[in-house]
């Protein structure tokens, strides 16, 4: 796919983005999804499904595999989706809510890899990044605090602090899922400033490269 096309594809997709909460959506299991890398082009896509009340790891699978795709602003979900989609397949237990290391509607596209891995395999999805795209202002000290991110005059998303004094995350909304409740299941994986999907799925994909 050259960079034009992916281009298309993402308009193609992004009018089926769902931006309010499945009616009845209760999250029992949630799967952080994360893709490390390597020196050269090897990377590895892990995913690790989590309960979400205990936090125990219930769930995990890692994918090895070469970037297929440049790295492009904007694209970036073309070179993170192949490893993780098929990480995904690998899964016994199906989770409830996929939490990705990424953006999801705060993108100049608003489709970011959230956006787009929701729409494939039609699960509520939350992007959860560690820096912002948009203008924000700090939010308060406190855990739970938050404020608006927002991209040309629109709010896509929010920077929440996960910890009392910690640097804020940025949540925004993948599919299938509000702001509201996204932040409000953000909130509950956090131990320290990232949610514990994100750290394992994190700690799995390194220990595959090494």
């Amino acid at each position: 796919m050259t960079p034009e096309e992916a281009v298309a594809e993402q308009e193609r997709l992004r009018p089926l983005v769902r931006t309010a909460t499945d009616p009845g959506l209760v999250v029992r299991h949630v799967a952080g999804l994360d893709v490390s890398y390597a020196d050269d082009d090897r990377l590895a896509g892990a995913v690790v499904v989590l309960d979400a009340d205990t936090l125990e790891t219930v769930d995990s699978a890692v994918v090895p595999g070469r970037a297929e795709f440049p790295y492009l602003p904007g694209l970036f979900a073309f070179r993170e989706l192949p490893p993780l989609l098929r990480a995904l397949e690998r899964l016994t237990v199906t989770p409830d809510l996929l939490v990705c290391d990424g953006q999801g509607l705060a993108h100049p596209r608003r489709f970011g890899l959230a956006c787009h891995l929701g729409v494939e395999v039609d699960l509520p999805s939350i992007g959860v990044a560690k820096t912002p795209m948009g203008r924000f202002d700090p939010p308060a000290e406190v855990r739970g605090s938050s404020t608006d991110l927002v991209q040309d005059g629109e709010v896509v998303g929010r920077a929440l602090r996960t910890r009392d004094g910690v640097k804020p995350v940025f949540v925004s909304v993948g599919h299938r899922i509000d702001l509201d409740r996204a932040c409000a299941e953000v909130l509950r994986l956090c131990v320290t400033r990232l949610p514990e999907t994100t750290r394992r799925a994190d700690a799995l994909g390194r220990a595959q490269l090494r």
